[in-house]
């Protein structure tokens, strides 16, 4: 028994008020190219829900592709049955006694929206329910806590029941909150922090640094592939390569004792502000998780922050490292992420980095750098920028710089 039609429900998107539409059309715009596979598919727009006649098309290949759907809080396969009684509790016993795993207990729930009908919601559960429990021995009704909640809408034209809902990816659609420069190292964090900017609504850009030879071209694909599963949320997104040896090995040999990771932060976070600028982004999206590492703790983080003038947004932060393992493996990220090549942050750390940075020490020894604001500027305009579009990845052309 396949499922001919499904039930697409948005979330959040019903409490922006006069917003709402224009949300609810980017999800089903997004919602549209990730089942384009489909071209038989009818959509039918509700409020808070659509649903999709799927006209024959396989329902595993169509749910697989909403999972990656932000905006779409859950969905349901669902059943369609003739708008007769004794039609319905046909459709509807085929439904339990083809459910993967039978279960113990059930309940009916009837949600009658034509008042034509003859029999009322609460004459439906009687009729439906009663049917069933004489028809597979052993079974019971819970009302409580079913195991199985056989829903059945008795809608204007059709009927259409459905006993599972499906959490979907949830939030706000593809690009209704603006767009940001996710900075994107090769570890756990990050890819989960641009995620959950992206489900937030965000477009994101990626900004990856990487200092070859002290890192491999295998720790820069590891990075590229991370940028790749992250754009199977979206329609594409853009990754830009900084090549930043020059800029840390000159920050070292001026300087190697516990400022040091400070000082590399700040160098990044000024180059990711100038792509961003460049670009036309709004904000920084990090991977910070406050407490976790030596340049996580809340001064390092003041300290850090303080050299760009761009909002820096911060999804993981008040997260523990178990919650953010948890979306990593849901997202897929994690099997890339813990690959054993290594970024640029582990290089040249001192043995025992700064917990507490004062600022006012950090910009004096950075006047003293004569060098850093040319290699600073180099590093820009010698960054790479390639794009991953319906995984597919093509370098883009040099940009015009400062």
């Amino acid at each position: 028994m396949k499922p001919d039609c499904l039930i697409l429900r948005f979330g959040e998107l019903t409490l922006k008020g006069r917003n709402r539409k224009r949300f609810e059309n980017s999800v089903i715009k997004q919602i549209r190219k990730v089942l384009g596979a489909f071209p038989d598919l009818r959509y039918i727009p509700e409020y808070g829900r659509v649903y999709v006649e799927l006209g024959g098309a396989a329902y595993e290949e169509a749910s697989e592709a909403l999972q990656r759907v932000f905006g779409l809080a859950s969905f349901s396969p669902a059943y369609h049955a003739p708008m007769e009684p004794e039609a319905i509790k046909e459709v509807a016993l085929r439904m339990m006694q083809n459910l993967p795993k039978p279960p113990s207990t059930f309940k009916v729930n009837v949600r009658r929206v034509n008042k034509a009908f003859p029999l009322d919601s609460q004459e439906m559960n009687y009729l439906i329910g009663g049917y069933i429990l004489e028809a597979i021995p052993g079974l019971q009704v819970d009302v409580r806590q079913p195991e199985i909640e056989l829903r059945v809408e008795i809608r204007e034209d059709q009927v259409l029941l459905y006993a599972e809902v499906i959490e979907g990816a949830g939030g706000f659609p593809a690009g209704t909150s603006g767009n940001a420069l996710l900075m994107l190292s090769g570890g756990i964090d990050s890819p989960v922090a641009g995620w959950l900017g992206m489900r937030k609504g965000l477009t994101l850009e990626a900004i990856h640094f990487h200092s070859y030879p002290y890192t491999s071209e295998r720790a820069k694909d590891k990075v590229i592939d991370l940028a790749h599963q992250l754009s199977g949320y979206t329609d594409s997104i853009r990754l830009h390569l900084v090549p930043f040896t020059e800029v840390q090995t000159s920050i070292h040999r001026e300087y190697k004792d516990n400022l040091l990771v400070t000082l590399i932060r700040r160098a990044m976070y000024r180059i990711a502000e100038q792509i961003a600028d460049r670009e036309g982004l709004s904000a920084l999206v990090t991977g910070e998780s406050l407490g976790q590492v030596a340049s996580q703790t809340l001064p390092s983080l003041n300290v850090i922050g303080r050299v760009v003038t761009l909002p820096i947004l911060q999804p993981l932060m008040m997260m523990d490292k178990q919650e953010i393992i948890r979306i990593a493996e849901s997202i897929g990220t994690f099997p890339i992420s813990i690959l054993p090549y290594e970024d640029c942050c582990s290089l040249f750390l001192p043995p025992s980095p700064s917990t507490n940075p004062n600022l006012q020490m950090v910009e004096r020894i950075e006047n003293g750098m004569n060098f850093l604001p040319e290699l600073i500027q180099k590093a820009v305009e010698q960054t790479e920028t390639i794009e991953i579009v319906h995984g597919q990845m093509k370098k883009v052309p040099d940009q015009h710089f400062f």
